[in-house]
């Protein structure tokens, strides 16, 4: 699956997550779907373990929802 958002580029599968962020720095967040965690609400997508350490709000649900169907992870609700 390959999603844009306003930030840059979100590439997914059943096993792995990749966000491209497109500004002059090109930054990559890169975790394992067992990694990440899907917050409802805020929209946002978090990746804790083995190392990693990151999140990143998507802009709204709809494209939360859509990730969460492809990579088969429940949105979590706070």
């Amino acid at each position: 699956m390959l999603m844009t958002f306003s930030e840059g580029k979100i590439i997914a599968n059943q096993h792995e997550l990749v966000i491209r962020i497109e500004s002059a720095a090109k930054v990559t967040l890169q975790a394992q779907v067992d990694e990440v965690t899907l917050i409802g609400g805020a929209n946002v997508i978090t990746a804790t373990g083995s190392g990693i350490n990151w999140s990143i709000r998507l802009d709204n649900e709809e494209q939360l929802k859509e990730l969460s169907n492809e990579i088969g992870i429940a949105i979590q609700k706070y």
